[in-house]
Formats: structure tokens, sequence, C-alpha cells
């Protein structure tokens, strides 16, 4: 099933600002809270929803790169590598992420998600890491296994309650003031509010029984990726310790340089060299591009600098735009070096006048040249 376009989900325009944003979620949440639709999967799957893109569109920077790239941009709905903004959000990371959107209406929350003393859940830090990708893989996606270096938990590493707070992840403290006893709930200072500290920690492994290890890790490529976008394989960072949830790996893809075909966008552009004879006479070349060789005519007469316009041989766009085209720039190369006989030949056509340069009037500019390409 399709993805829903995040502003659709929420109900507000794509202009909205941050206020009217957070306004819809809440919205939203308020009516498929499953404190409100006990047992109801739609309701809670909507709820969820609400969530996921609330997520993206509050985030300055993921809302730019959604606006740009719509849902393909985000590494959602089970592409680049299962994972994505939002696609695999537990009720635990929603409570936790978004909690203070949904004020007191709900007591004690979800599962106890809602509000009061808890235990945070741990959670491994988020890595990022750069894969390069040549021409033909952007233009048909493909599929890359690389080797990231992690914290994974120590195999034989332990935990247990934390002593300190019994495990509840919070400090209480009771002062005798004026007023009679006041009571300051505070995050437990040994736990940091996950409730559990470590128990058993093998050798090499640090205070939270966490040890450096390589991790393979296949990475889904789209087809019309750019340079600079960042994929998302959620639950790939680092370990938590204590058994808790895995950070996420942000792929940052950089684009190898071709050494013959440069990009603009989507559209390509190379450059051909032809003779001087060549490019009297007519001829034809054949040509690489990103989806293999083709071959290309060039007229009788042809000028240095022209452009032969290749429609639907650039990339493909990551919205699922079309294509872009293939520009193939023309220079007539001269030859630096002459043999005796092909030095009086040139001499005789100079001296008869035959080979003079006369443009017709009808040949365009620089400018006009640069002009056309974007028409």
């Amino acid at each position: 099933m399709a993805k829903r376009d995040y502003y659709e989900v929420l109900g507000v325009s794509k202009g909205a600002s941050a206020d009217e944003i957070k306004k819809a979620y809440r919205k939203m949440a308020l009516k498929y809270h499953p404190d409100k639709n006990p047992g109801d999967k739609e309701a809670e799957e909507k709820f969820k929803e609400a969530a996921e893109a609330y997520e993206v569109l509050s985030d300055e920077n993921k809302k730019a790169r959604y606006d740009q790239f719509g849902h393909a941009g985000m590494g959602g709905g089970g592409g680049f590598g299962g994972g994505g903004f939002g696609g695999g959000m537990s009720m635990e990371d929603i409570f936790s992420q978004f909690g203070d959107i949904f004020g007191g209406h709900f007591g004690g929350g979800f599962g106890g998600f809602g509000g009061g003393a808890r235990t945070q859940q741990a959670r491994g830090s988020n890595l990022r890491v750069r894969i390069k990708l040549n021409l033909e893989e952007m233009l048909n996606g493909t599929q890359k296994t690389i080797k990231v270096k992690k914290m994974k938990l120590a195999p034989g590493a332990t935990s247990k309650t934390c002593p300190t707070c019994n495990g509840s992840g919070v400090q209480i403290r009771v002062m005798n003031t004026m007023l009679g006893q006041m009571q300051t709930q505070t995050q437990c200072g040994i736990c940091q509010g996950i409730g559990k500290v470590a128990d058993k920690i093998p050798a090499g492994a640090n205070a939270q029984g966490l040890i450096k290890d390589e991790e393979e890790i296949t990475i889904n490529i789209p087809a019309g990726a750019r340079d600079g976008i960042q994929l998302n394989v959620r639950g790939k960072g680092n370990d938590a310790p204590f058994g808790g949830t895995p950070g996420d790996l942000f792929v940052v893809v950089e684009e190898e340089e071709d050494a013959q075909i440069k990009r603009e966008g989507d559209n390509l552009h190379q450059e051909l060299y032809i003779s001087f004879a060549e490019a009297a006479l007519g001829t034809s070349k054949e040509i690489p591009t990103v989806g293999g060789k083709v071959k290309i005519k060039i007229e009788a007469g042809t000028q240095s600098g022209k452009i032969l316009r290749l429609a639907g041989k650039g990339l493909p766009s990551i919205d699922n735009y079309g294509k872009g085209d293939m520009f193939v720039h023309i220079n007539v190369w001269t030859p630096q070096k002459l043999t005796p006989e092909q030095k009086t030949f040139f001499e005789n056509q100079l001296q008869s006048g035959e080979m003079q340069a006369e443009p017709s009037g009808k040949e365009k500019t620089f400018f006009e040249k640069v002009k056309d390409l974007f028409s």
C-alpha cells in the first residue's frame, strides 16, 4: 500500500507553519490515542501514521528533504535498507519523543507511557557513514554491503536492577520546609534513568558492557539518488547498553566523478572531439552513456561548439518525474602537426579562397546555446 503524503495525513498545507503542524498533529493524536480507542487496531495505525508525519514535518532538515525528495528521500516505506524515519516507530518511541504534545488529557497514558515517573529505555547512539556511487549505480539503483565499526553488546555482559532507584529510574527526595514536607523527583544519577546498571562486564568491554566490533550491513540505494542525499538504516547504529534500542545508521551518498560524463541535476554532459575532416564530411560516433553505448550521427558541416541533445539519456528523477537528457558538446579538433602533403593541400585551399570562414549569420552565440539547454 502506497504511503500517504505527510501533509495529507495531518490535514495541513505545504506552507503550514510549525505551530499549525504541531496543532494538527495534537488534534490527530488525541483523536486516535490508544486510551481513547482501546483495542482499535485501525486507530492505532492512524496514531502511528500521524506520529511519523509529525516526526518529519516538525524537523526543519527532515521537512526540507521531504519537500524535495518525498518519501524516497526519507528512507521510509520499506526502502533504504528497511528503515526510515518513523517507519518502525513503536508506542514507546512515540510517547518518549512527543509526550509533551498530549498534555494532561490521558492521565497515566497508554501502557504507562503518557506521564508520571517511569524508566527510560536505553538507546544506542546514531552513526553516520559515507558511501561513493558511480553514475550507473545512481541511474539504476543498487545494493551495497559495507563494513561498519560500531559499539555492540559484548557476549556475556549482564545487567542488574539499579540499587539506588530500585529500577524506577528516578530518585525521590523529601525536604522539610516551613510549609511541611515537600517531595521532589529527579532522574537517577547512577543509572541515568534507565533503571539498570552493569552487573557482569567481560574483558575488553566498557563500563556499559559494550565492545567495539565490525558488522556487515546491506544498504538499498534507490534509482536517481543524488549527491548529498542521506539514507536512514534504522536500528543499525551503536547498540544500547542493557538490551535497549540500537541507534540508527545514516548513510550519506557521495558521487564518484566520471572521467567523461559530468552531471547537472538529472541531465548529463560530455565533450566529443572530432577531426576537421569528420566535421566537414559528416560521420557517426559511438559514445558512452550511463545506460550503455549509443551511436550518434554527426552531420556534414557540423561546427565546433554544436550541442546534440539525446532525450531521456540522463538520470531518472528521484521523484519519478521522468529522466533527464544527455548533452553532447561537439569540439572540432585542429591538427597541430601536418605532413608536407597536408600542409600543401591547406595552403592551396587558403590561396584559392575555397576554405574561408563564411558564417551564415544563423550560427548561435554561446549564450544562445546555454539558453537552449534550459528551454
